[in-house]
């Protein structure tokens, strides 16, 4: 299968004595990752400096059918995924990201951009360490899945719950135990994406490889994103 970095073989990477291998299609999984998070970036910058724009987001009809729209994109990549065209696959998850982008472009009202800077920087971090972590740990994650959904489940209603309590604590302990639940659901998602590119059923068929590399890189892209958030509540300095 062909991948983009031109090259048919694996590679590998070393540290600490462990050697690694690094599969065309997990590096498929990463570069869409990382455009994601890049056109999540643009579009959120873009946001902030287009009068026309910010209009658009400030307005609360336009925010709830962006964020519909970003719930729908992920469900119908989750489920739907197997059934549609490596094309309709990578312009969804691209759209997602842009909307993503669009909403998330409010925190550049709500926190500085110093918070903002440590928060990404953080997050980048906790991210690549969990990520060798997810490649490297000889531990079965799969095992812990059960208890990965009931705290997401868990973090969700705690979120909804403290929307009418408004309590700081409450957030604090929310936001806590959401670095906490993503940081590990990071190495959860590297190390099912690793299994995922040994299979050689996935890695003969290329359109199946396409596709299941924007899954991953949809898992990694949510882990990322919901991790900085939570730590910029954790940590974040507010405007006044």
């Amino acid at each position: 299968m062909s991948n983009f970095f031109g090259s048919q073989s694996e590679s590998s990477i070393a540290g600490s004595g462990l050697r690694v291998e690094i599969r065309p299609l997990m590096r498929q999984v990463y570069l869409w990752m990382a455009t994601g998070l890049l056109v999540t970036a643009a579009v959120a910058v873009s946001v902030t400096t287009m009068p026309a724009l910010h209009e658009l987001v400030m307005n609360p009809t336009a925010l709830i059918i962006a964020i519909i729209a970003e719930l729908g994109l992920v469900l119908a990549l989750s489920f739907g995924l197997r059934r549609m065209s490596p094309g309709l696959a990578i312009a969804m998850f691209f759209v997602y990201a842009a909307l993503n982008g669009f909403t998330l472009s409010l925190i550049f009202w709500v926190y500085d951009l110093g918070s903002i800077s440590v928060a990404f920087f953080t997050t980048a971090a906790l991210f690549g360490a969990m990520t060798v972590v997810g490649f490297t740990t000889q531990i079965d994650l799969s095992k812990y899945s059960s208890y990965f959904i009931m705290g997401l489940i868990g973090l969700i209603i705690a979120s909804v719950v403290n929307v009418f309590l408004r309590s700081s604590g409450f957030e604090f302990i929310i936001s806590l135990v959401g670095v906490v639940l993503f940081t590990a659901l990071t190495a959860y998602d590297t190390q099912w994406i690793k299994r995922m590119a040994a299979d050689p059923t996935i890695e003969a068929d290329g359109s199946l490889s396409m596709k299941m590399s924007i899954m991953g890189a949809l898992k990694l892209y949510l882990d990322f994103i919901n991790l900085f958030l939570f730590l910029l509540r954790l940590f974040g300095g507010r405007r006044n």
